[in-house]
């Protein structure tokens, strides 16, 4: 596949959300040729993190298909250094030029830290992570949820393009572009934020 800069592999998952809010999708690369095409090489042009949500499908979202996108889930899209290594290796030896950063509205992660009260096991890990984001919404006009999920992405994006060494130098040589988004559940649709 051609390289593309971060801006056109953007510019390329946005005409697929177009497609899919639109109830045009095309499902690209979803066939045996596509698998038989990347059954000894991988190269998505776009990094996606994004939370664990069984409504949230980078791939049907995008409208992409097997290979296109590199995607690591977790809830509430946290970070931890599996998260960031994982993302290095796509970015560095894949060759991604472009790492989305998608929280999406109605996340129970950032509900549950919000509302705050106790959680067995290791749900704990999750709301403490959450808990700056939910700091910094606190400050802000309007829905302490909603400003919670947009400054959690956000900071998110922040804190991978200052990522030291492999992401901040990837941003700051112009090979790596990382942006912040939302997904909206009811309408389909992803905002840059």
């Amino acid at each position: 596949m051609e390289q593309l800069t971060g801006q056109q592999a953007l510019d390329e998952l946005l005409a697929g959300n177009r497609r899919f809010v639109q109830d045009g999708a095309v499902h690209p690369h979803q066939n045996h040729q596509r698998r038989s095409e990347l059954k000894d090489h991988q190269d998505p042009h776009e990094i996606v993190l994004t939370c664990s949500d069984s409504r949230v499908s980078p791939e049907i979202i995008f409208d992409v298909g097997i290979g296109d996108i590199f995607v690591v889930r977790t809830a509430g899209n946290i970070l931890d250094d599996i998260v960031i290594g994982s993302m290095e290796y796509a970015a560095l030896h894949l060759g991604s030029p472009l790492l989305l950063v998608m929280g999406h509205t109605c996340c129970g992660a950032v509900t549950a830290t919000v509302e705050g009260g106790t959680s067995p096991g290791h749900i704990p890990f999750i709301t403490d992570a959450l808990a700056p984001a939910m700091k910094m919404a606190s400050q802000q006009q309007g829905d302490l949820i909603e400003n919670t999920i947009l400054q959690n992405a956000l900071m998110t994006a922040q804190t991978l393009r200052e990522s030291e060494p492999v992401l901040k130098e990837l941003c700051d040589s112009g090979k790596l572009l990382v942006k912040a988004c939302l997904y909206d559940i009811e309408t389909g649709i992803v905002s840059i934020l």
